[in-house]
């Protein structure tokens, strides 16, 4: 009977994940056979924090390692739940189920990290996210250069965890709020395991990964290798790349444990340029270029320890250090998607290239403490800590390359511009949770943030060099408040406001080319988010999140076509168009059929949708009233997922709304930016069968071949439009030893 009751309880906590267990427990009591004069133990409470999922998809609970979650709205997707073509991270399967989430869908035609978005902002290399992988940064610059070249291959993410703009006061301002990768561990118990998943796939898509963990005593470490090689869906889109992780720890005891990671990426990309509409509407899959190539290698070293000096005290301090390089040699913008790339009559050659590179380094510590404690008859969690980070960043281009059509990245003579920008960062934040009985808590929040960014160096423009050297010292405060009250044992209701900020970036002080012009009186972005949501699971075949939201952005930055008088010609002018606010309704519910019927099934038919709906509009200025550039009004996903015995099989019905390129909400223009992107539904098909150590997986992603884009542009990976993948499918097999 011991035994019996014993994993009972253990079940409550990990069903519950939040439990305050105090027993009387004697050896003989728990058997049933307690005799009078046994003595009796009062034992240390229990207090179990974590996540709760259902299906594969949930949220956070209170706290989780020393972060505050309370009053946020927090999403949490284990991945090997999904049925999704990880070998090239096909985001609408893998993030799609978070409600309003845009995706720019580059994978095939220039960049490896599909850039995602939330409540109609841009999505562009994820650049409003906070991007992080195991807690610490993995973008260049959060303020400088917020562009993510670099994910983790999903075969190798264990979760993915994502906050929305309340995020601001504990991981940094962004509007968008955090998405973070956790990656795989290291298995407990085995000394070594190793394994391996192959995947065949449309477009000559080859993708090998191979990992290994283990424990052995108190040394614990997991490491993965990633290749993959494809030709790509348009003609002069090859690509190959190599991601790499390694991680050890050393665990002295169960209060303190410390340990490293180092991430790496190498790849090699061919960019086939942009379409203009007429292009598009023809032929989606033609290419303008066959001489454009990026590259983006990435290095992140990462190291850290963790403290817990007491049950109720965690410290955490991480120090992680970044060196990488993005680097192109292209046929540049030059007259936009409809120049064409042709030999020249008098020269019998291409025209020469441009080539342009940069230089990421930054070095960003993060020390957290967390601490319970009580106040009158109620525990209370405090949250604080300190971020220091420098950046520094050197930018280069214009220069002249070759006149050749293979990677080179040599050049002719001088750079264009060569600069070099430095950021220094310094936030400290503090957040506490003060619980009002058993079911409410209000949490205040309060973030100050320093930032110092200078520019050196100088850029010629129209044979005239001009010479930077600035600097500029900004300093704000933010701050939050959280509401949330237990309505249920597995149901919340949830309300918060956050201020958040977004300062102007090395991209938006600098354009790639001649079709982009900046305004020189650009001004920091800066407003709030606030979310009001209900949330929870019922039994086990019920899982839903029901929320609003409204997001002010103020001095917001975009693009504007303009009319050249004196040319006639169309270009973009990125400048702080006006506030705009972002308001709607995020919905996701899943429900379990067969589980409803039989709580005890083997099998499960699973129906969920993600719907959002975003009214993202300008407020003021000249274009009042007119809709956010790149902003879809209806988000929405919705599948069905059949499992039974080792089988699980998903349809997945994805739908995104229309959208315009910039801000004058032009239907047509001759600036590659400008222009309508229509509303476009994709089908995707995939199912895995797993028996004993191994696994299939297979599907048909965009199964009606649809021909649609998600995004315009007037630089690389275009200029012009970018078409998305058409239909492909894949096949794999992994093994687990």
């Amino acid at each position: 009977m011991a035994p019996g009751l014993i994993d009972h309880l253990c079940a409550k906590i990990e069903m519950r994940q939040r439990v305050l267990l105090i027993c009387f427990m004697a050896a003989g009591f728990l058997s049933g056979n307690a005799q009078q004069g046994d003595s009796v133990k009062l034992l240390k409470e229990v207090n179990v924090t974590g996540y709760k999922t259902l299906n594969g998809i949930g949220h956070f609970l209170e706290t989780k390692d020393g972060i505050i979650y309370a009053g946020k709205k927090t999403e949490i997707i284990i991945v090997d739940s999904l049925n999704a073509n990880k070998a090239i991270n096909n985001t609408r399967q893998i993030l799609g189920r978070i409600p309003g989430l845009n995706i720019v869908e580059t994978e095939s035609s220039g960049f490896t990290a599909n850039g995602i978005a939330t409540r109609g902002l841009n999505p562009i290399q994820s650049i409003e996210m906070n991007t992080r992988q195991n807690g610490y940064n993995i973008s260049a610059d959060v303020y400088g250069y917020n562009e993510s070249y670099y994910i983790p291959p999903m075969e190798a993410v264990k979760r993915i965890e994502l906050v929305r703009g309340a995020a601001a006061l504990q991981f940094g301002a962004q509007f968008g709020g955090l998405v973070n990768y956790v990656t795989e561990e290291a298995p407990k118990g085995k000394p070594l395991e190793f394994t391996t998943a192959q995947t065949k796939g449309s477009f000559d898509l080859f993708n090998s990964f191979n990992s290994v963990g283990g424990t052995y005593k108190k040394i614990s470490y997991y490491g993965f290798l990633q290749y993959r090689n494809m030709d790509g869906y348009r003609p002069n889109s090859q690509q190959w790349q190599l991601s790499g992780f390694g991680s050890i720890r050393y665990n002295a005891s169960d209060k303190v444990n410390i340990g490293a990671e180092y991430s790496l990426l190498r790849n090699r990309i061919q960019m086939p340029g942009g379409l203009t509409d007429s292009l598009f509407n023809s032929n989606p899959k033609e290419s303008t270029r066959a001489r454009n190539w990026l590259k983006s290698p990435w290095n992140i070293v990462n190291a850290y320890i963790n403290l817990h000096p007491s049950g109720n005290t965690t410290i955490n301090v991480n120090t992680t250090y970044i060196f990488s390089n993005r680097s192109l040699v292209w046929r540049n913008e030059d007259g936009g998607p409809a120049a064409p790339d042709t030999i020249e009559a008098t020269t019998h050659q291409f025209a020469n290239r441009e080539v342009g590179s940069e230089d990421m380094h930054g070095i960003t510590s993060e020390a957290r403490i967390s601490a319970n404690y009580q106040l009158g008859k109620t525990r209370s969690t405090l949250a604080a800590g300190m971020r220091l980070a420098h950046a520094w960043f050197k930018r280069q281009g214009g220069g002249e390359g070759t006149t050749g059509s293979d990677f080179d990245l040599s050049i002719t003579g001088d750079w264009g511009y060569d600069l070099d920008f430095t950021t220094t960062n310094i936030a400290p934040f503090v957040e506490n949770i003060f619980r009002v009985g058993s079911r409410l808590s209000i949490t205040p929040g309060a973030r100050f943030e320093y930032l110092r960014g200078t520019s050196k160096g100088y850029k010629t423009v129209d044979n005239i060099v001009q010479t930077a050297n600035e600097a500029r010292t900004r300093t704000y405060p933010l701050f939050g408040l959280g509401l949330e009250f237990r309505s249920t044992a597995n149901t919340n209701i949830y309300a918060n406001i956050s201020q958040a900020y977004r300062p102007i970036d090395y991209s938006q002080l600098e354009p790639f080319g001649v079709t982009s012009i900046i305004d020189p009186h650009l001004k920091d972005a800066h407003g709030f988010n606030s979310d009001l949501g209900y949330r929870g699971t019922i039994g086990n075949y019920l899982n839903f999140d029901l929320g609003l939201f409204y997001m002010a952005y103020n001095n917001r930055i975009g693009e504007v076509v303009k009319t050249d008088p004196v040319t006639g010609k169309d270009f973009a002018y990125r400048t702080n168009i006006a506030e705009s606010t972002h308001k709607g309704i995020e919905s996701y519910i899943e429900f379990n059929l067969l589980k409803c019927l039989e709580p005890h099934s083997v099998s499960g038919l699973s129906i969920f949708n993600s719907f959002a709906y975003i009214d993202a509009r300008y407020g003021a200025g000249e274009f009042k009233g007119h809709r956010v550039e790149a902003a879809s009004k209806i988000i929405e996903r919705m599948g069905v997922t059949y499992s039974r015995s080792g089988f699980s099989g998903t349809f997945q019905v994805n739908y995104t709304g229309d959208a315009y390129g910039d801000a004058t909400n032009a239907r047509v223009s001759d600036n590659p930016i400008g222009g309508y992107i229509p509303a476009y539904t994709v089908l995707d098909l995939s199912a895995t069968y797993k028996w004993s150590n191994y696994a299939v997986k297979g599907g048909v992603n965009n199964l009606a071949d649809r021909s649609y884009f998600t995004r315009r542009t007037d630089e690389y990976p275009g200029p012009g439009i970018i078409p998305a993948v058409g239909r492909s499918w894949y096949l794999g097999l992994s093994a687990r030893f």
